[in-house]
């Protein structure tokens, strides 16, 4: 495990961070499919043409789980992450193809210490993922929970 960088005081709203890119192939969106999300479109290309995607195309859900390995490798594996309450506003905007390569970027919308929990603070973030074009094919608002470096102390 890496050096805690950030903690609950470090994630300042209005900050953004670029948490890296991915590319995605034909198998990784079928073997991703086959497992979660076998619908035609997403395990066939051929069910792909045919569809009102007109190609091959990767399960949002798939597209979700891409967004949650790049904030983990970018940003959580690094910071006093204590989870998550949960997602809202989850958008999927585009389809992702095979070869599309896709970035991610994370704004911190609000931040607050949790009253029961004085060792703990709670922060709203926007993650957006584009492609290479810079089209937005994912959008999400959610919360995570992490450890305060100083806890019982008044807000920065």
């Amino acid at each position: 495990m890496s050096t805690i960088k950030y903690y609950w005081e470090d994630l300042e709203p209005g900050s953004v961070r670029e948490l890296g890119s991915v590319t995605v192939s034909a198998e990784e969106i079928k073997e991703f499919a086959e497992q979660f999300d076998p619908q035609p479109f997403h395990v066939d290309e051929a069910a792909g043409r045919r569809s009102i995607f007109g190609n091959l195309c990767a399960s949002g859900w798939h597209t979700c789980a891409l967004a949650m390995k790049l904030t983990v490798e970018n940003f959580l594996r690094d910071s006093a992450s204590m989870g998550s309450p949960g997602l809202e506003n989850l958008r999927w905007l585009k389809p992702v193809y095979p070869g599309d390569t896709l970035t991610l970027k994370h704004t911190i919308l609000e931040s607050r210490p949790l009253r029961k929990r004085l060792d703990t603070g709670l922060v709203r973030s926007a993650w957006e993922m584009a492609n290479q074009n810079g089209e937005t094919v994912l959008q999400m608002e959610g919360y995570g929970m992490f450890r305060r470096r100083h806890p019982g102390t008044p807000e920065a």
